[in-house]
């Protein structure tokens, strides 16, 4: 037996969901060797597997690098040690070789048996209190607060392939092309929308200024009316668009309808910014009548909670927008909290940021013209997202159409 090896286990759905795959590819990419020591395919849909697996490394150093990509794709070791826990020196600093988390369902070994992570998110720390473990992002730790440092004690549970039959998420396969029949696309949509409302989930809609000026905005609004966005998270620009759509006809001065420049149009968005400080806030122009439609008043009427994230190019912005980036990430956390769907459209740094805060159970939808936004998204952690390459303009409407017809 080699000095520098260790054996693992791991358990699941690990043919279909390649996690067998990712840990055989992760070790040889590191220039480590594996031993399949046993293993047990389940027989049926919902069977589990299970193997037993020796991995091998040149030196102790090697071997701790393999240990790491393989617990974070879901191994544990075969006889488990607990988790090691360090104070935080000081406030929003944590200790050396803390442990960085994936957006993962995560257990802790502690005390003997193993503990769920509480508000699991990606690139944050866990902090343990007592007999309870929560994930915590730096601005909101507290000297001596103890965090888990090194990667062992840690069972991270990748989801599991949906078994239910084919919906939307199968049959596009995670991936994102511009190549995929959009119709059909846009049925499967609407079908797994319509599913996640009629089993109580929430659904959170991410959005960008491109729905209106695309001509989307009816849609989202049917949508919030209708009762299948439960809440919006955006930036000053698709508020202040919206309601210059929905009182001057206009989304940067463009006539939506036709898609011509509007009369001194290039003052429309300010003249939108003044007419909401005129009236205080967006909530009291709905009430005083001033804004009748639009995503923004379905928003007031159906009393749906909305957030926006003030950044360094909004005009104004307007009086709801939160202009401090700590407290809009707060509430936009408290916003996603036990969301089952969330719907990103034409917005980059706002479904990045998004994706960043969601567990990897929570189903992601991201729509945009442009692949880069719809790859990056994924790349940069939220490997769960569908991608779908599509002008929103075009793929809302389709969507919304769709969940009427479910809805007769």
């Amino acid at each position: 037996m080699s000095k520098f090896s260790r054996e693992i286990e791991v358990r699941g759905h690990l043919i279909d969901s390649l996690i067998l795959t990712k840990i055989f590819d992760g070790v040889m990419d590191l220039g480590g060797e594996f031993e399949v020591k046993k293993i047990q395919i389940g027989k049926k849909k919902k069977d589990e597997s299970y193997a037993k697996i020796r991995v091998k490394g040149n030196n102790q150093k090697h071997l701790d690098t393999i240990l790491q990509l393989v617990y974070r794709e879901g191994a544990t070791a075969k006889i488990q040690k607990e988790v090691t826990l360090k104070p935080a020196p000081k406030k929003f600093v944590m200790p050396d070789n803390f442990y960085s988390t994936t957006n993962n369902n995560t257990q802790i070994f502690l005390k003997g048996k193993w503990i769920e992570v509480d508000n699991m998110m990606m690139d944050k720390c866990i902090v343990v209190k007592g007999n309870k473990a929560k994930c915590v992002p730096i601005l909101d730790l507290k000297k001596g607060d103890k965090i888990i440092v090194g990667e062992e004690g840690l069972r991270i549970t990748p989801p599991k392939r949906p078994r239910e039959g084919m919906n939307v998420f199968q049959f596009m396969g995670g991936s994102s092309s511009s190549e995929r029949p959009t119709q059909h696309i846009a049925k499967k949509v609407a079908e797994d929308i319509y599913k996640t409302r009629k089993s109580g989930g929430k659904i959170v809609f991410v959005g960008g200024p491109a729905i209106i000026h695309t001509g989307a905005a009816d849609s989202v609004s049917t949508l919030i009316k209708l009762g299948y966005i439960n809440a919006i998270l955006a930036g000053n620009a698709l508020a202040v668009h919206d309601i210059e759509n929905a009182t001057l006809g206009t989304s940067l001065g463009m006539n939506i309808h036709d898609g011509t420049l509007a009369v001194r149009g290039y003052r429309n968005h300010m003249q939108t910014i003044n007419s909401v400080f005129k009236a205080g806030s967006i909530s009291k122009m709905v009430q005083s009548k001033k804004l009748t439609k639009g995503i923004m008043y379905e928003c007031v009427k159906k009393n749906i909670p909305f957030v926006l994230a003030g950044s360094i190019r909004d005009d104004g912005p307007l009086p709801d927008v939160i202009t401090d980036i700590t407290v809009a990430q707060k509430k936009y956390k408290e916003v996603l909290k036990n969301a089952n769907m969330v719907i990103m459209a034409s917005t980059m740094l706002h479904s990045i940021a998004t994706g960043n805060m969601l567990p990897a159970d929570v189903k992601i939808i991201i729509v945009d013209i442009n692949q880069p936004t719809v790859t990056k998204l994924m790349d940069r952690g939220t490997w769960q997202a569908l991608g779908i390459v599509s002008d929103v303009g075009a793929f809302l409407p389709m969507v919304t159409q769709e969940i009427k017809k479910l809805r007769k």
